[in-house]
């Protein structure tokens, strides 16, 4: 994985928010260039995992694009994509497919003696969403979060607002939040992790160990 160490953001002094459960981490990729891979490899590490729901969240369309071209040949991940010309129904379906999805991550979690081996091999795969910020869901219209165990910020959005919106359409209480950080996006980050009260640390390796 194409990554270098970058100075790790400050510790808040006043205690987190009330999304204190969540994991927040950011993943310092070295170059622009390596971006998609080291996404690639972070989608590989969670494939080990059965049915891990996650979410991918980008700025813009053409950054969606990119991701869902990249990934949807991966065979050990069932990829779903929101945009902002999908049919009502089609985008309603996609979410009940990814809840469903949650929902058997529950249950086999709570069921710690089923063997992996007897789920149904399309169970396997983690489940992904990529999504656009304009896409979100919209909980102020009726629909439901997303509650994914894992939200990856493929581009780091610029505003606290935006982040936090994020995990509240797209992450379960306890989830994780993985933070590709670039170069300069560093001070970003900081300014996020301050001004949110949020204590973001450097991802370790074995981030998918913690479920």
């Amino acid at each position: 994985m194409a990554t270098d160490v970058v100075e790790a953001p400050s510790t808040p002094s006043q205690p987190p928010t009330h999304f204190g459960q969540t994991r927040h981490f950011y993943l310092a990729v070295d170059r622009l260039n390596f971006k998609m891979e080291t996404l690639v490899d972070l989608l590989g590490m969670a494939g080990h995992r059965p049915s891990m729901p996650m979410v991918v969240c980008c700025s813009t369309r053409d950054e969606l694009d990119a991701v869902c071209f990249a990934v949807s040949n991966l065979s050990y991940i069932s990829l779903s994509c929101l945009y902002s010309d999908l049919a009502e129904a089609e985008r309603a379906l996609i979410l009940e497919k990814f809840r469903q999805a949650m929902m058997r991550w529950n249950q086999n979690a709570n069921d710690q003696s089923k063997d992996d081996s007897k789920i149904e091999k399309e169970e396997q795969k983690s489940h992904l969403i990529v999504v656009t910020d304009a896409c979100l869901p919209l909980l102020a219209a009726g629909e439901s979060p997303i509650t994914a165990r894992v939200l990856i910020n493929y581009e780091l959005p610029s505003k606290k607002e935006t982040y936090m919106r994020r995990m509240a359409t797209c992450l379960a209480t306890d989830g994780i939040v993985i933070n590709m950080v670039v170069g300069g996006e560093v001070v970003t980050l900081k300014s996020i992790e301050e001004s949110s009260n949020l204590v973001i640390a450097e991802m370790p390796i074995h981030i998918f160990e913690m479920f």
